[in-house]
């Protein structure tokens, strides 16, 4: 058996991704996954020391990494107008972006670089995912004047009483006419060719087998224990993968891998990325 070391998000489209490659739905051609979970940032930092063999990031770090890594052609979140919210306790006609203080998910992340890129000069102040109720808090307590929700909380913000500010994928798709690359899977590119092309095989049917039984990979997810930290119940977990697993999570399709270019010719721009990386990506 080849052992491949598996890292990725607790959040529900990761989940949703894994579920049958772990749970032996279907034929592993031979692979073992030693799988874990971790918050967005740590997992890009990991993939920055090259210690897993597939790990899930954002596609903002992808140029960090690609010299160890090569892009998976499945696996990908993608925002169609839509992806990581900004929010305020104030409505948006309250808020000067100039020099806010904007909660982040971590320095690495998409949806701070999209932000960057459509408002350079706010001041970041990075606010771990998990607990999900850490970003609430730092909204309500006055920590900080905004925050960017790049995960379940988008669908849940409302009712805590949060106004929309700015929707990042929206801007993204008037500034680009793109769809927005949020996140995406990565394997290393030392496994060598072959056991590049099985594993990216194995995970393709994973994520085909949970698209054909949805209802059974969502009782999965419900019955985890993030699901219930982060407030879902099935109607918002079906929105949820309604937009982030998909038809696109099979394949990004050609404006998807268009889109993965130009996030990162962006991220070279702003200074946040010192090359221009042309996404290199597996069988």
């Amino acid at each position: 058996m080849t052992r491949i070391r598996l890292a990725f998000s607790p959040d529900a489209d990761d989940a949703f991704m894994f579920w049958a490659a772990l749970e032996g739905r279907i034929d592993v051609e031979g692979l073992g996954f030693e799988a874990r979970t971790a918050d967005t940032e740590t997992l890009n930092a990991e993939a920055e020391r090259g210690e897993v063999d597939v790990v899930a990031i954002s596609i903002a770090q992808y140029a960090r990494v690609a010299d160890r890594y090569l892009l998976l052609p499945h696996g990908g979140s993608v925002g169609e107008g839509y992806g990581p919210v900004l929010v305020s306790t104030r409505p948006a006609s309250a808020i000067r972006l100039e020099g806010a203080r904007i909660g982040v998910p971590g320095l690495r992340t998409t949806g701070y670089l999209v932000l960057r890129i459509l408002a350079p000069s706010f001041q970041p102040v990075v606010l771990p995912i998990s607990p999900h109720t850490a970003v609430f808090e730092a909204l309500e307590s006055g920590r900080v004047d905004a925050a960017l929700l790049i995960h379940e909380g988008r669908l849940t913000y409302e009712s805590r009483g949060l106004y929309r500010v700015l929707e990042l994928g929206e801007a993204w798709r008037a500034r680009t006419s793109l769809p927005l690359p949020l996140g995406g899977n990565v394997i290393r590119r030392g496994l060598g060719a072959k056991i590049v092309s099985r594993t990216s095989r194995v995970l393709r049917a994973s994520i085909s087998y949970a698209l054909a039984h949805r209802q059974e990979a969502m009782d999965a997810i419900l019955a985890q224990p993030a699901a219930a930290s982060a407030g879902l119940d099935r109607a918002t977990l079906d929105r949820y993968l309604a937009m982030y697993a998909n038809d696109r999570t099979l394949d990004y399709g050609e404006d998807g891998r268009r889109a993965i270019e130009r996030l990162l010719a962006e991220a070279h721009r702003v200074g946040l990325s010192a090359t221009i990386v042309t996404p290199e990506f597996s069988d």
